[in-house]
């Protein structure tokens, strides 16, 4: 970057460390989210709905492979052991 596109965008710093700042906040809400014992308590949880009848085979069928495929993703290999199928 030239001196000149400093001297210009110089008023747009806070704006860009704003950006910046938001970008990580996401990036970590991301991460935290799909940790793989966040993922496998979601999968309990989705599981405790299913046997209350809370939500229907369907509903819990697209979740978990939603789910399963997040925690495949994020490195927690292993994790359709750890759920009991219905049906």
């Amino acid at each position: 970057m030239g001196v000149l596109s400093q001297v210009v965008l110089f008023p747009l710093a806070p704006v860009r460390g704003v950006v910046w700042v938001a970008e990580r906040v996401r990036d970590l809400a991301e991460e935290e989210m799909c940790h793989p014992s966040v993922l496998r308590a979601r999968l309990a949880a989705l599981n405790e709905a299913l046997e209350s009848g809370a939500i229907g085979p369907e509903e819990f069928d697209r979740e978990e492979d939603r789910l399963l495929e997040l925690l495949e993703r994020s490195g927690g290999r292993g994790g359709r052991a750890t759920v009991r199928r219905h049906g």
